[in-house]
């Protein structure tokens, strides 16, 4: 089966939050399946030189690992060093932000953890050093590293390494970010950012001090959202480049939804508009559904394809297909890219 690195490590880091009672019996087991998907997630892939899944969930289960203060093996700790140093994270489209902030949060904590011996702490630090000077070199002129989903990773490194008091990349970051506090709806994307909010990284988790809380969680009764009257008119384009797709178009047509909708929306009201025929399939993440299959043809991860999200001429959407609201008028395109 295809290695559960990402989720796993997500699931265990979320565990060492809540501060599970003290019997080890089944989360040591998680741990040693992330191990083991770890080991997979590398073996499967020799011949690309790099994971089966990608290096930001592999940075993610070294992550989690020391989160629970589990040593892991210096070669796996030597493949990560090496793709920093060698710039390999970056993929068609993305940035590599995230999966930098997340390399470098495992780095810092493998040191402050003493998980790893000198000399491999002192590569580990200056690795963490670079990495942080690109973050800062790279911010746009909104105050995001990256976009608005990969700052709150960034921003935990400067927290984790006691550095954002005097960097003012990270107070213009903060500002940003409470800005666009909106764009944060899934509870994936919520437990990136709360813990900015609050002055804390994923690390603080490895010394935490449980102890016996009050409960005085309230639920709230939300307002409605305002309902928007009328309809919007937008331009659904799906690309395909060759050779996959000689005709490289696969599809460009107007598709009528109601104002406000969200993508997800008008892909669903473009099924029902043809001819021609509009399909596409999604899958449940813990980012919010997934965009799959488009037209019959399939975003597959062994084949490091996905269904790119954009917004004419060629600006990638920084929310998925549930969280983004086209506007009148607007293009959208969906393309079949590589990473």
């Amino acid at each position: 089966e295809w290695p559960e690195t990402g989720r796993l490590a997500l699931y265990l880091l979320g565990l060492r939050a809540t501060c599970p009672l003290p019997e080890p019996g089944p989360q040591r087991l998680l741990v040693t399946w992330l191990k083991y998907y770890l080991e997979e997630d590398w073996a499967g892939s020799r011949r690309h030189g790099q994971p089966l899944t990608s290096y930001y969930q592999y940075s993610l289960g070294v992550l989690a690992l020391c989160v629970h203060r589990k040593r892991v093996r210096e070669e796996v700790i030597h493949r990560l060093l090496a793709a920093e140093h060698h710039g390999r994270f970056r993929h068609t489209g993305g940035s590599t932000v995230d999966t930098e902030a997340v390399a470098a949060l495992a780095f810092t904590c493998l040191v402050q953890e003493r998980l790893v011996g000198s000399r491999l702490a002192a590569e580990l630090q200056a690795a963490r050093r670079r990495v942080r000077r690109r973050m800062v070199e790279a911010q746009d002129p909104d105050g995001f590293f990256g976009n608005v989903y990969s700052t709150p990773w960034a921003m935990q490194v400067f927290i984790a390494t006691n550095t954002c008091r005097t960097q003012p990349a990270y107070g213009r970051a903060m500002a940003a970010l409470l800005e666009n506090l909106d764009a944060f709806t899934t509870a994936a994307t919520m437990a990136q950012v709360l813990p900015v909010l609050y002055g804390h990284s994923y690390l603080d988790t490895a010394s935490m001090r449980c102890q016996e809380e009050l409960d005085t969680l309230m639920p709230i009764s939300a307002k409605p959202p305002t309902e928007m009257l009328g309809n919007m008119t937008v331009r659904l384009v799906v690309e395909c480049p060759e050779p996959r797709c000689p005709q490289h178009w696969l599809y460009d047509r107007t598709v009528s939804a109601p104002a406000g909708a969200s993508l997800l929306d008008v892909l669903r009201a473009a099924t029902v508009q043809g001819p021609p025929n509009f399909t596409f399939v999604t899958q449940d993440t813990s980012q919010g559904p997934f965009l799959s299959r488009v037209l019959g043809m399939e975003a597959r991860q062994q084949q490091r394809s996905y269904w790119q999200l954009l917004t004419a001429p060629g600006t990638s959407l920084q929310m998925g297909v549930a969280d983004y609201r086209p506007h009148d008028g607007e293009t959208l395109i969906l393309r079949l890219s590589e990473w």
